[in-house]
């Protein structure tokens, strides 16, 4: 337990001269999910504060277990007295200076004190268990918050395709157009209009590229990677299928009973409970007595002389050594009302982590009511998009063919060309959509988190 404490406290101090900087000569172009939940699990500062949490419940554990080892200590003082004291040699009043050594030592052991180191100690246990959950909630915390930074990148990733090929799409339009205006065929206003629109989608492009660094750029905070811009970072896209993502289960309650059994949260609100248990039981042992035994020894040197004699040192310390030996009983009866307020703060310490387990159920029972009405509601809106961008593509498709060939204005022209691509974002905003709601349902129910 000590090596691991002394392993947290060299982590923490080489923490930032591990991660000030990145690695020379590192290719951060195809960065996968992997290996972004890796960095962020190492580099976190909120999953190190919980180690180093954890590690403080350690060292309560430590002095826990101490208080059942006897004390000892030993020491030693010397000095000088003047004017008329007890001489220790011939143990008469004498105006002298004397000078001493005197040597001693102690040891004490509590025998019985109401169970409260017994009681302690658990508590302890209890809380390096409870803390070892906190811990692995962070890390599910920090996890899915990178699943869903990374998810960001490749969808802002594929809205900036969806542009791009909208300004190709208006630029080809624009040149044949051009063309045929040149020739007579078609009216300046045409092309003028075209022009506009080509504005308008180059606008569109930049505003995708903008939100796609932004995305980048929050998942390297949360990577802490300084140094690193958002030009030199990419991510590998995988290839995504939305229907190969399946909700294994569709019973929010069956999920939450699942859910409950593995989730660490809810471990970690339980065993609050019974660490609080704990707690009253070692604010009731105070009102017992107290039982213990201790030992003692002296010894001192004296710098004076008896009959014209005076033992060195060492001979004067062996004759001098004593020993003393004691039982001590303590009954508690009046403590300024001191141990009955900590036996109610004990109880109420132990209300409020049954009221926080309540609520950390709920917190869970409604995140997962949560995450799959909004995974159904993704799931149909996926579905439904994807009907929705084949029927407005072949709508852009004869409606290219009708302007090209004269027989609509540009304006009708534009409305079906905007609402082909806006129906291409819908439909990749729902696949992601519905791709994170998914995994979130698969992370309550136990699986790893990859796509």
């Amino acid at each position: 337990m000590i090596k691991r404490i002394l392993t947290t406290i060299v982590f923490c101090s080489s923490f930032y001269f591990t991660y000030a900087q990145s690695t020379p000569g590192q290719s951060w172009n195809q960065t996968d999910l992997e290996t972004c939940i890796r960095l962020a699990l190492e580099n976190n500062l909120t999953l190190l504060r919980s180690r180093v949490e954890l590690s403080r419940s350690e060292v309560d554990l430590m002095a826990a277990n101490g208080q059942r080892i006897p004390t000892f200590n030993m020491g030693a003082n010397t000095g000088y007295r003047w004017g008329r004291s007890i001489n220790p040699v011939t143990n008469l009043f004498e105006n002298n200076r004397i000078g001493n050594v005197n040597l001693f030592s102690s040891s004490n052991l509590t025998v019985f004190a109401g169970r409260q180191i017994h009681n302690s100690v658990e508590q302890a246990k209890t809380n390096i268990e409870l803390q070892t959950y906190n811990v692995e909630t962070t890390k599910n915390n920090i996890t899915l918050n990178v699943v869903n930074l990374f998810i960001n990148v490749v969808f802002a990733k594929e809205q900036l395709k969806i542009a791009q090929n909208q300004l190709i799409s208006t630029k080809e339009q624009y040149e044949n157009t051009s063309k045929r205006v040149d020739a007579g065929a078609l009216p300046l206003a045409n092309k003028l209009d075209l022009q506009a629109q080509m504005a308008t989608n180059e606008l569109e492009v930049i505003n995708a590229t903008n939100t796609l660094q932004l995305a980048k750029l929050n998942l390297i905070q949360a990577l802490v990677l300084p140094n690193i811009l958002t030009e030199d970072f990419d991510v590998f896209t995988p290839d995504l299928d939305a229907e190969e993502y399946v909700l294994a289960m569709t019973d929010p309650y069956q999920i939450y009973s699942v859910s409950k059994e593995i989730m660490p949260q809810t471990k970690a609100a339980s065993l609050g409970v019974k660490s609080a248990d704990y707690g009253i039981k070692v604010a009731n042992g105070v009102f017992l007595p107290t039982l213990g035994i201790g030992g003692s020894s002296f010894s001192n040197y004296v710098d004076q002389y008896f009959m014209g004699q005076r033992d060195v040192f060492w001979t004067q310390i062996q004759n001098n050594f004593s020993y003393s030996g004691t039982i001590q009983l303590n009954i508690p009866i009046l403590n300024n009302l001191r141990n009955k307020a900590n036996l109610q703060r004990a109880r109420l310490q132990k209300r409020l982590s049954e009221i926080q387990e309540f609520e950390t159920n709920l917190q869970l029972r409604q995140d997962i009511e949560t995450a799959l009405t909004q995974a159904n509601a993704a799931k149909q809106s996926y579905r439904a998009s994807i009907i929705r961008v084949e029927s407005l593509g072949e709508a852009f498709r004869i409606a290219q063919q009708r302007f090209d060939a004269g027989a609509i204005n540009f304006a009708d022209f534009q409305l079906a060309q905007n609402n082909y691509f806006n129906a291409q974002a819908d439909l990749v905003a729902a696949k992601y959509t519905y791709i994170f709601r998914a995994k979130v349902l698969d992370f309550y129910l136990g699986n790893p988190l990859e796509l």
